[in-house]
């Protein structure tokens, strides 16, 4: 993937300012974008946007096709009819500050239930015609995946892995005895993806018209606690009671001593080659369809992936197995031409590994923090990138920029002044400048480091399952001001805002 020389920031929706105590796609997300064209930006990044379970993380959703239903925005809804002035009185009960899933989650519902009762009485017939066309359109993974939430739900939110056995084994007489009990949910649940779909594709549509290109993210593997799993286990390696043989996670590295156990079900590779890919092939369509581009989290797992026996409390005790390596990819670009990919190839990097990215022209992934830790190799400082990756003064896993340095080695920190000859009374901006100056085509900033903000707004924190992805910006933090400062450095260093090209 060729692009021209751009920039753009990594905010994901839930971090959007707004009233309902998490940030949503409606007009904060369109005041974001107008803020981007100001600023001469061009990419807006984003994190998955699948409904999250355990710890709220959008790396461990539900689905690998739905949507987050907490991102439904409520304004819009009124406007449409479906919900009343005093609903949205009733709703904007959370002040300034992080998100608290818990309390979004009891506020929403009863009001998108609301919505969907309006919504089948009043909906104008046209609008009731294109739900039962995204009905239709979508009844693939749909149908199964609203059973499957509904199912959850009547269970209080317990894996499918610890259903009834004949359940668990999607007996089909149990499963049709459970899509008759749960109808009305079941059509509740399509009901709210339908209108996730619908706002994106009107936050979609306002980006293109602004020539503001999304950056999506697909997380190499699904939850284990997710429909994906639950429906088609041929293509993981659990045994014949459906538990996992072996799950996913990474050896000890720059943010664990003990490595990162991430509990995923692994692929069987061969079963998913005798299919053709297919499974794969179709996720990275749908998320085309989505996105203008899509970065693929842990990249390297296509060479090959640390496997980690199942019941291990760490990670250390791990083995690399080879992965599908380019044989996947050519099924994808035999399939869907050549398609436009990041890959995420931070951590272990070995030959096979970065063979595989630049066989198809993936862009990689360069982040200035990793550059001045005086413990690893500096293949992160600016002088050593070659033109095709991305850099970052650090992603939604590194502490900012302004916590990271007060918390640096004292080595480190006079680094990182002599190289950048400066005195650090503003080194968030430093960074920036050090990555828009650089020869990586593509530079992206976090929205915290942007604001200058510390720890504080860090989104997560790897190896922990607590106090993660709450961060969120309050009224007023995207000024004109601050679009300006970043517009000028965007000119100043080649990457201003025309309308960007990309050139497969």
């Amino acid at each position: 993937m060729k692009t021209e020389r751009s920039s753009g920031i990594l905010l994901h929706p839930t971090s959007l300012p707004g009233k309902y105590g998490i940030g949503t796609l409606g007009r904060e997300a369109m005041i974001f974008i107008d803020f981007l064209v100001k600023a001469k930006q061009k990419i807006w990044q984003i994190l998955p946007l699948g409904p999250t379970g355990y710890a709220d993380s959008p790396y461990q959703c539900f689905s690998s096709n739905a949507g987050n239903p907490l991102l439904i925005d409520f304004d819009q809804l009124a406007s449409e009819g479906l919900l009343t002035g005093e609903d949205l009185r009733k709703a904007d009960v959370f002040p300034d500050g992080p998100v608290d899933y818990g309390k979004v989650i009891m506020m929403k519902y009863p009001l998108l239930k609301k919505a969907e009762k309006v919504f089948n009485e009043k909906a104008r017939p046209e609008y009731q015609k294109d739900y039962q066309l995204f009905c239709l359109n979508n009844a693939s993974w749909l149908d199964d995946y609203s059973l499957f939430i509904s199912i959850k739900e009547h269970f209080g939110l317990r894996p499918w892995f610890e259903w009834e056995p004949e359940l668990k084994m999607r007996n089909k007489s149990v499963l049709k005895h459970y899509q008759n009990l749960f109808t009305e949910n079941i059509e509740f649940q399509k009901f709210i993806q339908f209108i996730f779909f619908r706002q994106w594709s009107m936050i979609r549509e306002y980006a293109q018209k602004h020539d503001i290109l999304i950056m999506g993210d697909i997380p190499l593997y699904v939850a284990h606690d997710s429909v994906d799993a639950w429906m088609y286990p041929e293509i993981f390696q659990f045994d014949e009671k459906k538990d996992p043989i072996a799950v996913g996670g990474v050896p000890p590295d720059y943010f664990s001593e003990t490595g990162q156990l991430w509990g995923n079900p692994l692929y069987r590779w061969d079963a998913l080659k005798d299919a053709g890919y297919s499974w794969w092939i179709q996720r990275i369509k749908a998320n085309l369809v989505l996105f203008d581009m899509i970065r693929i989290d842990h990249f390297r797992g296509f060479a090959g992936y640390w496997s980690v026996p199942f019941g291990e409390k760490t990670a250390i005790k791990g083995k690399w197995v080879p992965g599908p390596g380019k044989d996947l990819f050519l099924a994808i670009r035999n399939e869907l031409g050549d398609v436009r990919i990041v890959a995420e190839d931070l951590g272990v990097m070995t030959e096979d590994v970065e063979d595989l990215r630049d066989s198809f022209g993936f862009p990689g992934m360069k982040i200035l923090q990793f550059a001045f830790d005086s413990s690893e190799s500096n293949d992160y400082l600016p002088y050593n990138f070659l033109q095709n990756c991305i850099v970052y003064t650090g992603t939604h896993d590194n502490d900012t920029i302004i916590g990271w340095f007060k918390k640096a080695k004292k080595e480190d920190r006079a680094s990182v002044l002599e190289y950048m000859n400066t005195t650090a009374e503003n080194i968030h901006w430093d960074f920036i400048r050090l990555a828009w100056a650089s020869v990586a085509k593509m530079a992206i900033v976090p929205m915290q480091d942007l604001l200058g903000l510390g720890t504080e707004a860090r989104m997560n924190l790897p190896g922990t399952t607590i106090n993660n992805w709450m961060w969120r910006m309050k009224e007023g933090q995207m000024t004109n001001d601050l679009a300006e400062r970043l517009g000028r450095m965007t000119e100043v260093y080649g990457r201003s805002r025309t309308k960007l090209k990309i050139k497969n």
